[in-house]
């Protein structure tokens, strides 16, 4: 599903520990790192698309995590050139997606990242919750970078006040 501007409707996700740091993996077809993330349906809701993905990538369960909060509105981000799948139509230009926050409630022994036939990721650690903006792809950094300074006040919030 691409809108008339030509951008993917997403979503991406934050999984933090008590601690603030975040879940960072390694996707399985590149050499890149990145939260997860993954197009919408037609028929879903970013919230109903979100725990789809989340189960889908990593196998954690709406019972995993609380949520604390999500972007208000589509942050976009574009491809270059390079990455345009030129010959689909219509076009894909770029993503736009609702950012969420997760609190793990439960200790790694949760995460699957073989749930799916075609896994997303190789592996994961986890990262200061800045840490991915200077690590992620290059086109993805302004929209990283945007995401989390939205979502960081949620995350200073106490356990429990989502």
């Amino acid at each position: 599903m691409i809108d008339t501007d030509g951008f993917r409707p997403n979503v991406a996700i934050v999984i933090m520990k008590e601690d603030k740091q975040v879940f960072w993996a390694q996707r399985a077809s590149q050499d890149g790192w990145q939260f997860p993330q993954g197009g919408m349906r037609t028929d879903e809701t970013p919230v109903e698309a979100m725990y789809r993905e989340l189960h889908e990538e990593t196998g954690l369960q709406a019972e995993h995590v609380e949520l604390l909060g999500q972007t208000p509105g589509w942050l976009r981000y574009r491809l270059p050139r390079r990455y345009q799948r030129q010959h689909h139509k219509p076009l894909c230009i770029g993503q736009k997606q609702v950012w969420f926050l997760l609190r793990m409630l439960t200790d790694d022994s949760a995460f699957s990242l073989d749930v799916d036939d075609s896994p997303e990721f190789l592996e994961y650690r986890w990262v200061d919750f800045w840490y991915p903006v200077d690590n992620v792809i290059a086109f993805k950094r302004r929209v990283y970078r945007r995401a989390l300074t939205l979502l960081e006040p949620m995350a200073m919030r106490p356990e429990g006040a989502g």
